[in-house]
């Protein structure tokens, strides 16, 4: 098996570093998101090459698989992004040079915590450490918005990369099943790499799915 996904993980980054970026001028917004869909679609492919993971060992290769093939297109920021505290599972406030932003996680979903009408659900404390362990106070984060960038709470809605070493957050969290993912058109930049790690996922199976056997179950 490890030779196996040694194997894999090369066939992968060949594959990768064979991709040529030709910028002859600064692409439309939805030129943007239509790569990001073409990105998406090569981490489909994907799931054909590595067959069923069926233990941690391989979620992991399969992890580092899918940061690499979705390529962060984070939006520039004239200040770093920065990291206050975590919210929940699936949100964070972030500074933004003098300005405090409340950020929604795109694409995913973790088991509530803050919601006043409903109950702490089932894996929402783990999730809200996992997402703490990740993006504890003072880290620097890229940001790269889908097609709206807000949300009708006015929370910047982002898929969110750790600077420092490139992980994608929002992947990290389905991937250890920490959250469900939650697709809603035309915010579906990476909804195929976010419904492949959840498939790993719930085949492991980890976090919520082993635990709680599903979302929105309440905890115990």
């Amino acid at each position: 098996m490890c030779s196996q996904n040694n194997l894999t993980y090369e066939a992968t980054m060949a594959t990768t570093t064979r991709t040529v970026h030709r910028a002859h001028r600064v692409p439309s917004k939805l030129e943007r998101h239509n790569a990001r869909r073409r990105q998406s679609a090569g981490v489909t492919a994907l799931i054909g090459l590595l067959g069923a993971v069926l233990f941690v060992g391989s979620l992991s290769l399969f992890v580092l698989i899918l940061n690499t093939v979705a390529q962060n297109s984070a939006t520039p920021y004239a200040a770093e992004p920065t990291v206050i505290e975590t919210i929940d599972g699936d949100t964070i406030d972030v500074r933004i040079g003098y300005k405090r932003q409340r950020i929604r996680l795109l694409g995913i979903d973790t088991p509530e915590t803050k919601d006043p009408r409903k109950p702490v659900q089932c894996f929402g404390r783990e999730a809200s450490e996992r997402t703490e362990e990740l993006l504890p106070p003072g880290t620097i984060v890229r940001l790269e918005h889908d097609i709206e960038k807000h949300d009708a709470y006015n929370r910047l809605l982002a898929y969110v990369w750790r600077a420092s070493d490139g992980l994608f957050v929002n992947l990290d969290l389905v991937a250890g099943g920490y959250a469900d993912i939650l697709s809603i058109p035309p915010n579906t930049a990476h909804a195929d790499a976010f419904r492949a790690a959840m498939t790993a996922a719930k085949a492991t199976p980890v976090g919520l799915w082993a635990t709680c056997g599903g979302p929105d179950k309440p905890a115990s």
